[in-house]
């Protein structure tokens, strides 16, 4: 029964919001914007071109008697955010799956004719419905904090910090769904509550559906959250209607407007002005996924993944130096700086073990292009596909540092071996901490820097499938890598010849592979990277930087 009943719910919300409801309304926008062409008079001004009737935030200022202040997320804290549709495009491609972003991506013609409360309500329906929880729960935490630190108003901010900064209360009020912006909110803007539209769900999952208080009403709920004796100190929002009616409620109200950025270069946060360190996020998507490149991308994606199957058989099937050359014909873009590999290990009892940085599965694959010469890497956890498809050999590590070690002494004895330190990847310009393991076993150690950079897809992931990483990397229509091989470490700084603790040796080269780069060295590990994008913890703890970044 509850089965018909939520049917017969969604044939009428189909049939009659969706169809009848939203032709009528495209039929009088079309019509009122005939009637604007007609008149064609300079003068006429649409209401979103009109001048904001409160002052700009740029003259808002604090006093200890002020308690509270609310503003919106969108089109207020976040720059380019008319349309919330590439953040929902995020939830549907990385929470949901490839399909149901391509079907968000169809209903895009419809949102730019219907109303803006039913065009949300369907972003929101294709979006969510069917969707777990707790997979909204780990984008939210893993993926959606970079995009929005990346189009964060910096000056809004600031303004924000400065009022908690006096001790006054922020709180968001936002007509899209609480569960997209809640947890950024709080993690990285300190705000003390969030108030959104809120959704049905059942049984884990999304229905589709808000529930029965609908579209949040931003004057609205301000008035229920603060009652009828009592108003917020400050308002700040955009010069939309719904954000005026918003601010409209409060003692003192202040707009962000276009205007206000061509006056004073409003611009988006720089990382070294991040509230929190970004070292750790997850998801596919490289780009900000706006409609245009979001088609581009689906248009790519058949070529792409031909692509990808013959940049692996070549790298499979063809000898090092012609893989490099019939790669960079493909387009994948590497480029080698440094020394080369053109010693050979004169004394032939042990082989020389290169010390990586861990930027994606393929670096092993890489330094073997790059040096011409067979190489084996020591793995902690790999899928069976890639191993399959490895075109060098790989051995599996356990975790146990007696057995590992031991493992990795017998390979060396066999020849020129490839650790990477970090024991996981890092998209960020950071470096994890090393293991010092390697640097008990031997004092013939060349430390590799290694980069990468992508345009669409990331090549690694901390929840999704890692046999798909090889083939997402080599997906993206240039992806590059940089190599840059650095001189044989010298024995005085090694532990046998030079007597230095593992420990030391293992940090020297840390910092001495993120100066190359130009990276910052975190006392961070692997450990931490999946509590934080896969566990109950999504962000690194603000405890100071000395728990984060290494001296």
């Amino acid at each position: 029964m509850d089965f018909l009943m939520f049917f017969l719910k969604l044939a009428d919300w189909l049939v009659y919001q969706l169809l009848a409801n939203s032709c009528y309304k495209a039929a009088m926008k079309l019509k009122n914007h005939g009637f604007f062409l007609l008149r064609n008079l300079p003068s006429q001004k649409s209401p979103h071109h009109q001048l904001p009737l409160f002052p700009s935030f740029t003259k808002c200022s604090f006093n200890k008697d002020q308690e509270t202040l609310v503003c919106d997320i969108q089109n207020t804290l976040l720059l380019n955010s008319t349309s919330f549709f590439p953040y929902f495009m995020l939830v549907a491609f990385e929470g949901g799956s490839i399909l149901r972003a391509f079907v968000l991506l169809l209903s895009y013609p419809l949102l730019l004719v219907v109303d803006h409360e039913l065009g949300l309500r369907l972003m929101i329906f294709i979006t969510f419905c069917g969707l777990k929880i707790k997979d909204m729960k780990n984008v939210g935490r893993a993926v959606m904090p970079k995009f929005y630190l990346e189009n964060i108003n910096l000056q809004v901010y600031e303004l924000l910090a400065s009022a908690r900064s006096y001790g006054i209360k922020v709180l968001i009020f936002t007509r899209v769904p609480r569960v997209m912006v809640e947890g950024f909110c709080k993690e990285y803007l300190s705000v003390d509550d969030v108030m959104g539209t809120e959704l049905h769900s059942f049984g884990g999952y999304f229905s589709g559906f808000v529930s029965s208080s609908g579209v949040l009403q931003k004057h609205k709920a301000v008035k229920e959250w603060f009652g009828n004796e009592r108003k917020p100190d400050i308002g700040v929002g955009s010069c939309g209607l719904h954000d005026q009616l918003l601010i409209s409620q409060c003692k003192e109200g202040y707009v962000v407007s276009k205007e206000d950025g061509k006056r004073s270069a409003i611009t988006i946060m720089p990382r070294d002005k991040y509230p929190k360190p970004l070292v750790f996020h997850d998801g596919r998507l490289a780009f900000f996924p706006t409609p245009l490149p979001t088609l581009c991308m689906f248009l790519w994606f058949p070529l792409g993944v031909l692509l990808a199957i013959i940049r692996l058989c070549v790298g499979i099937f063809l000898p090092y130096h012609m893989s490099r050359i019939v790669g960079g014909l493909t387009g994948v873009n590497i480029t080698i700086e440094g020394c080369d590999y053109s010693w050979e290990n004169k004394n032939k009892q042990t082989g020389v073990l290169f010390v990586c940085t861990h930027r994606t599965l393929l670096d092993p694959v890489f330094l073997t292009m790059t040096i011409g010469k067979s190489l084996t890497a020591v793995t902690y956890s790999l899928s069976k596909m890639s191993e399959m498809i490895s075109p060098i050999k790989t051995v599996r590590l356990t975790r146990d540092r007696k057995q590992d070690g031991e493992t990795m002494h017998e390979l060396l004895s066999e020849g020129d071996l490839v650790v990477c330190p970090e024991g996981t990847t890092c998209r960020e310009p950071y470096l994890l901490r090393f293991s010092s393991l390697f640097a008990e076993l031997t004092d013939e150690i060349v430390p590799v820097a290694m980069n990468t950079h992508v345009t669409m897809f990331y090549g690694t992931t901390a929840s999704g499938l890692k046999c798909l990483d090889p083939i997402y990397f080599l997906m993206n229509p240039r992806p590059s890598y940089h190599v840059k091989v650095l001189g044989k470490l010298s024995k005085e700084i090694t532990c046998c010849a030079g007597g230095k603790s593992s420990h030391d040796v293992a940090n020297y080269i840390q910092k001495k592979l993120a100066d190359a780069l130009g990276f910052e060295c975190t006392n961070l590990t692997r450990r931490d990277k999946y509590l934080m994008l896969a566990g109950n913890q999504g962000i690194v703890e603000d405890h100071g930087k000395s728990k984060i970044f290494s001296s």
